[in-house]
């Protein structure tokens, strides 16, 4: 039986804050437009209208506390209200994303196959700081995507496999390769995809 192991970036107590965080913000968002609708239309409208801002996002929080991501063998698995599935060795589809949010970029493996798509934070940076998954994650990660044999998983096992021997080397966070993969991001941009043929020039460059 393969063993499972657990992919997720943030300890529980940050995931929760950022779900606090979020629910707060949902709180005076449906209140501000809430409160404006029930001026102009009435208090009916006004509820409604603060019912229509607060839910989703509300129920986005929950999400985030309740998520939870695994690695059982090959199948990559994210939990929150249900479970969504993606086994990384046939997946259709691997891609980069970079998503940055208030001065924080988050690197993630998207991985699409079955109908199902994962996003898997492989690290977060802002600033000169930042919060990388550990080794066995990485490793085990990296073993799984060259077990299929085509060019998008060897790439990204050998960029994995890189940013390990960077951390082991003991290299500034700004000096392994995630991190500046996340640099050569444009900004301005909440996410996006970077372009596999970059991705594979950077790749190349890197040395043993």
């Amino acid at each position: 039986m393969s063993e499972s192991i657990p992919l997720d970036l943030l300890d529980p107590k940050t995931v929760r804050k950022r779900a606090w965080t979020v629910t707060i913000g949902a709180l005076v968002v449906a209140a501000a437009f809430g409160g404006l609708m029930g001026l102009l239309a009435g208090r009916t409208a006004g509820l409604v209208t603060a019912a229509i801002f607060f839910v989703p996002l509300a129920l986005l929080a929950v999400a985030e506390a309740r998520r939870h991501v695994r690695l059982d063998g090959t199948v990559l698995s994210v939990r929150a209200f249900g479970t969504r599935s993606v086994d990384l060795r046939t997946a259709d589809r691997l891609d980069l994303l970079v998503t940055d949010v208030r001065g924080a970029r988050t690197v993630g493996l998207f991985a699409r196959g079955g109908g199902k798509a994962i996003n898997l934070a492989l690290a977060i940076y802002a600033g000169t700081g930042g919060k990388e998954q550990g080794i066995l994650p990485l490793r085990t990660l990296a073993n799984v995507l060259a077990g299929r044999g085509d060019p998008p998983g060897l790439v990204f096992s050998e960029l994995l496999v890189a940013q390990l021997r960077a951390e082991a080397r003991g290299l500034a966070y700004g000096d392994r390769p995630l991190y500046k993969l996340a640099a050569l991001a444009p900004g301005g941009r909440l996410a996006q995809k970077l372009n596999p043929d970059a991705i594979s020039r950077f790749v190349s460059t890197l040395s043993d």
